[in-house]
């Protein structure tokens, strides 16, 4: 049984993110593996801290680019990767409108 109080929709897209308050912005490619209107999952081969706040460019369907701030709240380790577990900080009410908008329209088409 689904325990998340979001919806999480798999969605095919890149996110570069870059760690704030790290003492360089270095930018890393991830692999977004669910989203929803508070937060998203993701793989990543490089360790990002447990707190961490780091800005992200989500490349959403539409090839819109979301501009967005993550918390890391969680992060599994894998054989070759880290899988981790963020919430969005400050989105706009209009983004993440988009996001929800999107699952709603992906639900449709499962019916």
């Amino acid at each position: 049984m689904e325990k998340r109080r979001y919806l999480r929709t798999n969605i095919q897209s890149r996110l570069i993110i870059k760690q704030l308050d790290g003492p360089v912005a270095q930018e890393v490619s991830i692999e977004v593996t669910d989203i929803s209107k508070v937060g998203v999952g993701f793989n990543c081969t490089e360790p990002l801290a447990i707190s961490g706040i780091y800005e992200g460019f989500l490349t959403i369907w539409t090839k819109e680019v979301i501009h967005a701030f993550l918390e890391i709240v969680r992060i599994e380790m894998k054989e070759d990767y880290f899988e981790y577990g963020a919430i969005f900080v400050g989105m706009p009410e209009m983004d993440s409108k988009r996001i929800e908008i999107y699952q709603q329209i992906e639900e449709l088409k499962k019916d």
